[in-house]
């Protein structure tokens, strides 16, 4: 019997959210330039996605670029780019026919323009959709969006539209870009590394975690699919006694 035919359907997490791991690493020990390994990762984002729409997955996130990538050679940061909304612009006519709409999380606003302008012509395009949500981490780390979370929340109590006994958690999730996004059931992470890496942090509270040892390039439908099965082997207790 494959991994798919194991999934219960009935018990799928709403979202999964995925750190891809492992470009570099995986053309390195083929002895490879770094861009060749990020090509073949687009090539694992796509066979994840019809994964994940296969099964029924609701909402796919995926760790794209950090805010930290910025400090990379400006030649890597450039390829990345180009291969970026390349790759969006031709998958777009795809993720249509699909049913997926596209949507980003991020600090968007220090991509180059050119970049930002094709990103939301591929968002625009798919908006109407209503199959699986793909959410792509564009210059996004957490610690930026928290930063922006409280300055969001101080504006509101200076401004008076916000009294600060009434501050919630709801209140913060509502001040996150993640804000019309359940939070995630499960976290993958690729090639080996057991950390967060500055992802998700208040939105991964309850998170379930897999992590596994395949570089992001050789993660495809059967990984994905393991993952999944991974994830209804376990009981979700949210601090509660079952």
């Amino acid at each position: 019997m494959s991994i798919i035919e194991k999934i219960n359907k009935q018990h799928l997490p709403q979202h999964v959210a995925i750190i891809m791991d492992g470009n570099g690493r995986w053309a390195k020990e083929r002895g490879l330039e770094r861009a060749i390994g990020h090509q073949h990762g687009v090539i694992s984002v796509q066979k994840v996605t019809e994964a994940a729409t296969k099964i029924g997955i609701k909402y796919l996130t995926l760790y794209t670029f950090s805010t930290e990538n910025w400090n990379r050679p400006q030649n890597e940061v450039d390829a990345l780019m180009h291969l970026l909304v390349s790759s969006i612009e031709k998958e777009t006519p795809t993720l249509h026919k699909n049913n997926i709409r596209l949507q980003t999380i991020g600090d968007t606003s220090r991509m180059p323009e050119e970049v930002k302008q094709r990103l939301d012509n591929c968002i625009d395009y798919t908006s109407k959709n209503t199959g699986l949500t793909l959410i792509l981490a564009l210059s996004y780390s957490s610690q930026w969006e928290i930063t922006e979370m409280v300055k969001s929340i101080a504006e509101q109590v200076k401004n008076n539209t916000l009294n600060i006994e009434d501050i919630t958690k709801e209140t913060i999730s509502k001040n996150l870009t993640t804000k019309n996004l359940p939070d995630p059931d499960l976290l993958i992470r690729t090639s080996g590394e057991v950390r967060i890496s500055n992802f998700l942090l208040w939105q991964l509270a309850y998170t379930e975690l897999y992590f596994t040892e395949i570089r992001w390039p050789d993660f495809h439908e059967e990984e994905f699919y393991k993952a999944i099965y991974d994830f209804q082997q376990r009981e979700r207790r949210f601090g509660e006694v079952k």
